[in-house]
């Protein structure tokens, strides 16, 4: 008996539901206070990739939003400064293994901000994830680098230890994206300082999906927290808040940074200048200059117990 021949045919899928399916856009929100608020002003702006490509909507903060993150920031401060070295280190690890779960979204992003190959731009993502891994293998060794014993003519111990300076205002650089934006975020959270970043202007987009890695990366609310918008318009109030300790300018631009820096001086603001180059190379070695830039150093005496040159003691 003949075996009756198989219907190999697929079936016509008849359901236009499932042959038409809209897009899910993503709404890009600001990241405050461990919050994804929508700007206070209710203002978007369009960002679009190098080809003039419309990519998304992203909040225009507003100075109600820059006032909000800075006490946020300044809320947060006292338990992250207060944590444990290796913890910290701890938490920017685990921010490190957050982005590489992410990594395909990230290498996405940045090759629409900053026009990049897929290839070119997963060695940015990359080395981005990298520089995490780096900053947090220094959090608790960095005060025995700058820090420690220092010999004096006297009977005294003279110690030196440095401490966070406080809240830190930073301007992303504006060219690169992400890998200039986590070698300027990372050192400054890693010796226990807390954060508002001014996002790349034109390119906001991988800075604000960071705030979406950092929320669920165990690093605590207002720690970093996260703007979008206009630079000039967001960087001046900063400048000018008397809550806020220290400025890094790696975003501005060279008449931008002169008027930040003399807003800064009205509350003695700790200023790090731009780069003189115009495209500085972030993939190079770090280094610690941006550890050290954002520590205050404290020192303590303590008489040994000798009397005097004889010998003689208690």
């Amino acid at each position: 008996m003949s075996e009756k021949p198989k219907n190999t045919e697929k079936p016509k899928n008849t359901d236009k539901a499932e042959q038409q399916r809209l897009s899910v856009f993503k709404t890009y929100k600001l990241y405050v206070g461990g919050k994804f608020p929508r700007s206070e002003s209710g203002r978007v702006y369009d960002v679009t990739d190098t080809k003039g490509k419309w990519l998304a909507n992203a909040p225009l903060s507003s100075r109600k939003d820059a006032r909000d993150a800075v006490v946020a920031a300044r809320k947060a401060f006292g338990g992250w400064s207060g944590a444990t070295a290796y913890n910290r280190g701890q938490v920017l690890y685990r921010v490190a293994e957050m982005l590489e779960g992410r990594r395909d979204q990230f290498v996405r992003e940045v090759a629409d901000a900053e026009g990049l190959s897929r290839s070119k731009a997963a060695a940015v993502v990359d080395a981005a994830i990298d520089r995490w891994v780096w900053y947090a293998g220094w959090t608790d060794k960095i005060a025995q680098v700058v820090g420690g014993g220092n010999p004096v003519a006297g009977p005294y111990f003279n110690l030196s230890t440095p401490e966070p300076t406080g809240v830190v205002t930073v301007l992303a650089p504006q060219e690169s994206s992400f890998l200039g934006l986590v070698s300027v975020i990372a050192p400054v959270i890693a010796t226990g300082n807390t954060v508002i970043v001014i996002a790349s202007e034109k390119s906001p987009l991988p800075a604000l999906s960071l705030g979406e890695v950092l929320a669920t990366s165990d690093v605590p609310g207002g720690v970093v927290n996260v703007l979008s918008g206009r630079t000039a318009e967001i960087a001046a109030p900063l400048a000018a808040h008397q809550d806020v300790n220290a400025i890094d300018l790696a975003g501005a631009d060279d008449v931008l940074a002169k008027e930040l820096e003399v807003a800064a001086a009205d509350n003695l603001k700790r200023v790090v200048r731009p780069q003189a180059v115009d495209y500085p190379d972030y993939f190079a070695d770090p280094g610690i200059e941006r550890l050290t830039a954002f520590l205050e150093t404290k020192t303590v005496w303590h008489p040994t117990g000798a009397l005097g040159a004889s010998g003689s003691s208690y």
